[in-house]
């Protein structure tokens, strides 16, 4: 059973968690705008907002003492969210050399 956020750690939680949104979000428009504008040198500045995400996540976690099995669950999030972008941008660009060359 998930123990409930303590008063102390009630703003590190809504901190952390407004971190996830704001790094999530740098992460994923950084990584298209390098994609799709062929700006590559953007994409340290993508993985700089996906390390910065990976902090907020785990310090969301243990503020919100999410241990033992939600530990898995939040590393496998964090393992999709780096990878997730790439693949569907392959399947995009495939995608479309397809439709170009049929």
């Amino acid at each position: 059973m998930i123990e409930p956020v303590a008063l102390q750690d009630f703003f590190i939680t809504f901190f952390s968690a407004a971190a996830v949104i704001v790094f999530g979000a740098g992460y994923a428009a950084l990584f298209a705008w390098a994609q799709l504008g062929g700006h590559r040198q953007l994409m340290p500045w993508a993985y700089a907002c996906y390390g910065l995400l990976a902090g907020a996540v785990f310090l969301l976690a243990g503020a919100a003492h999410l241990n033992g099995t939600w530990s898995i669950v939040t590393t496998l999030m964090l393992a999709g969210y780096l990878l997730a972008p790439h693949a569907i941008w392959h399947l995009c660009t495939a995608t479309h050399h397809a439709e170009h060359d049929g």
